[in-house]
């Protein structure tokens, strides 16, 4: 067995045990993420051997902490992390990080160590990652390389389902920690608006965007959260702590729930690929065998919330600070949302933010009888890149992602914690992710549901070429 056969708290456990060390993993990973493209902009080997040093000898003295001390996991470059440039996946962007950004911040106290940036498309706006080939190779699908990885944490997926990093932090505005992770087989966690602070610069109009972990396993995943979650003095509101601990709850029983599913798609009135269909099914099966109650639910709402979510994202493009001699070197986008944002009125955001949050109450209220949601994570398999990407018609290319990444953007308008878990695979063996909706910060019942269905159908074995 090889160092990253271990999970992440396995290689955490024997870190303080002495069988292994902080930087023989560091050496292990940044070794293997030398030869998978499409994962990292930039490795941080310089970084990463100083913090495992350190975290050895605080290993040595005694003064480790935490479950993941010592452990590899990589950084979202779309996060600012002191010791390497932020890229931001665009070439009109190259920013020196002077300071950690406030989750990057508490994962470096909880003794994780950065091997590098990961990859991402130009400021994270589109579900995948192809960013400017001035900064990095895309990403593409671990299981068929002919397909996207999905975005915009494209990268971080890559580095874990390659075993290029034992867990990655991501972040997710309309799905993009949902969506890779179904992409690539993973578990991928949008946390609860508030879990994890976005300070001290990212706090957005109409509060979508979560930092969230991507993990081959349930308790990793939730380890990381655990890592993750908290408030830093400043941030305008934050979310209750779990009871424990949301590694305690991978490892707690669940009691009997009342779970709700539906597979409609919600942004865009498309057909739903077969694949999603059946993996819904089957996931409802499950749940049924293990002893749970599953309903049939409608959706919450429909595509006319979307020119809502398209207000918001169209102006959250423009927040990023682009030189005027620099716009015409964004992607082509990146520069047609750009120029969607500048022609939104002030009473048109404000209404979009209004709506938003009207229609969250009524979404809450329509499912308040049950204890968790179950749909499609996407509309099937990754798809090929060239039937989502099309820069010669942006327009075109918006519309294709949205057929593709049908669910995912409702969540992140309510607010509400969402897991993708890959329950099922196809015929041809890609991975096909369902997604678990739960009550405003009730990770914890995500988490041990999710931990119960991965008991009863184990995927971690399954691993790519690459592995």
């Amino acid at each position: 067995m090889s160092l990253h056969d271990l999970t992440a708290l396995e290689q955490a456990a024997a870190i303080k045990s002495g069988d292994t060390t902080s930087v023989e993993l560091a050496e292990h990973y940044l070794r293997r993420s030398e030869s998978v493209p499409g994962a990292y902009v930039k490795l941080t080997p310089e970084l990463a051997l100083e913090q495992a040093r350190a975290a050895d000898e605080a290993v040595a003295q005694g003064r480790a902490e935490g479950e993941l001390f010592g452990v590899v996991c990589p950084v979202k470059d779309l996060f600012f992390m002191a010791g390497a440039n932020a890229r931001m996946g665009s070439a009109a962007f190259d920013f020196p990080s002077y300071a950690d950004d406030n989750v990057v911040q508490a994962m470096r106290a909880a003794g994780l160590v950065f091997t590098g940036k990961t990859n991402t498309p130009e400021f994270g706006l589109p579900c995948y990652t192809e960013p400017d080939p001035e900064v990095a190779p895309p990403a593409r699908c671990v299981w068929d390389e002919r397909r996207t990885a999905g975005g915009s944490s494209g990268g971080a997926a890559v580095a874990v389902a390659a075993g290029l990093a034992p867990i990655a932090h991501g972040s997710d505005g309309g799905g993009s920690v949902r969506i890779p992770a179904s992409a690539n087989g993973l578990v991928g966690i949008k946390p609860s608006r508030g879990r994890i602070s976005n300070g001290p610069l990212r706090d957005p109009v109409g509060d979508l965007v979560n930092s969230g972990p991507l993990a081959r396993t349930v308790a990793d995943a939730a380890a990381l959260l655990d890592v993750m979650s908290g408030p830093f003095a400043g941030d305008p509101y934050y979310a209750p702590p779990p009871a424990t601990s949301f590694l305690a709850a991978a490892r707690t029983p669940v009691r009997r729930l009342r779970v709700g599913f539906f597979t409609a798609p919600i942004i865009a009135d498309v057909p739903v690929d077969p694949e999603s269909t059946t993996a819904v099914e089957r996931a409802a099966a499950l749940l049924s065998d293990l002893g749970h109650t599953v309903e049939p639910t409608p959706r919450p709402f429909g595509p006319e919330m979307m020119s809502q979510f398209e207000v918001l994202w169209h102006v959250l493009a423009l927040l990023t600070p682009v030189a005027p001699d620099d716009e015409p070197r964004l992607q082509p986008l990146t520069r047609h949302l750009r120029d969607l944002g500048r022609d939104v009125s002030g009473i048109a955001l404000a209404t979009a933010v209004s709506m938003l949050r009207i229609q969250t109450r009524a979404a809450l209220a329509q499912w308040a009888a049950f204890d968790v949601i179950l749909t499609p994570t996407v509309n099937g398999p990754a798809p090929l890149v060239e039937d989502i990407l099309d820069r010669e018609d942006p327009a075109r290319d918006f519309e294709l992602q949205k057929k593709w990444a049908a669910w995912t953007a409702a969540f992140n308008m309510t607010g509400q914690p969402a897991i993708n878990l890959p329950l099922h695979w196809t015929d041809a063996g890609l991975p096909v992710g369902v997604q678990f909706i739960g009550h405003m910060f009730a990770e914890e019942l995500l988490i041990s549901l999710a931990a119960e269905l991965e008991q009863a159908h184990p995927w971690a074995d399954r691993k790519p070429s690459q592995w």
